[in-house]
């Protein structure tokens, strides 16, 4: 699962991510993407790639309120920061929110694929 509200950036990282045999949905905002985790069957996201400035919530908040679904995936999925903020105070935020790792925009892809298969167990 993606959460990006920029499209552009959201269709390069998936290209990226379909090249590897990920297969990628991608929600326009924290909310969508909260909503999108709760209406799935436990298990079916192996991760959440989650960027941190959307509009109608952010991705901290959306985080914090997957962390708190009462299923037993939410505590367990591995959520990835995505952020042009990638200075010490932003990360310790995301580790706040109860995020795996903590990644600068723009991704480097083999970056991303190395903490994909680090949390991805």
């Amino acid at each position: 699962l993606m959460a990006e509200d920029m499209m552009v950036n959201a269709q390069i990282l998936k290209q990226l991510l379909s090249k590897s045999g990920c297969r990628v949905e991608i929600v326009e905002n924290g909310q969508d993407a909260v909503r999108a985790f709760a209406d799935s069957d436990e298990g079916h996201y192996s991760a959440i790639l989650m960027d941190v400035r959307m509009p109608v919530m952010d991705g901290l908040e959306a985080t914090r309120e997957i962390r708190a679904l009462h299923r037993a995936d939410a505590q367990k999925v591995p959520i990835i920061t995505l952020t042009a903020n990638d200075g010490e105070l932003d990360m310790q935020k995301s580790r706040a929110a109860d995020m795996n790792a903590h990644l600068g925009k723009p991704v480097d892809a083999n970056v991303l694929y190395r903490e994909l298969e680090r949390l991805i167990k």
